[in-house]
């Protein structure tokens, strides 16, 4: 695991853009042509949260570990107060690499580094289309609290987590 490169872009496309085509197929109309964008990944590499998880100096997969809070979680009664948290965002494995534990991996470096810098809690939301997200995420210990909006990705909500450390 390290942090991303601006250069790495579009490799770090060309996996989001594999993962929603996978969701797709299997009916998870989570990710589309406007998300995850370039945009946003240049913006997790300028703030240093887009990290990305390497196998024989390829990369297979990436998670941002944020400190913003997006407004759409405001209305959410999170577990801890809203100071002191990491946000989980934009987690992918490759289809060709999923099922072998990356994911898991790159959540319990995400939960290391936050219990690393003394934070409450770990945040994040998932498609409420997503079922085996949703499990994945429950059965590491987050708590399902509320849902949010994405219109622009989906008129399904997406559920929000938190696992407080």
């Amino acid at each position: 695991m390290r942090l991303a490169k601006i250069l790495e872009i579009p490799d770090i496309l060309k996996i989001t853009r594999a993962c929603a085509l996978k969701m797709s197929d299997n009916g998870i109309h989570q990710w589309n042509e406007q998300y995850p964008s370039k945009d946003a990944f240049e913006n997790d590499i300028d703030r240093n949260e887009l990290y990305v998880l390497e196998e024989n100096s390829k990369i297979i997969g990436t998670i941002v570990i944020s400190t913003h809070m997006d407004q759409e979680y405001q209305p959410i009664k999170w577990l801890t107060e809203n100071k002191n948290n990491i946000y989980i965002h934009r987690l992918s494995v490759h289809p060709e690499n999923q099922g072998k534990g990356y994911a898991q991996k790159m959540m319990t470096f995400a939960e290391n580094y936050a219990k690393q810098k003394n934070y409450s809690s770990v945040r994040l939301d998932t498609f409420s289309q997503n079922k085996r997200n949703q499990k994945f995420y429950e059965t590491r210990g987050y708590k399902k609290l509320g849902d949010i909006y994405f219109p622009k990705q989906s008129i399904h909500p997406f559920h929000c987590y938190e696992l407080v450390l």
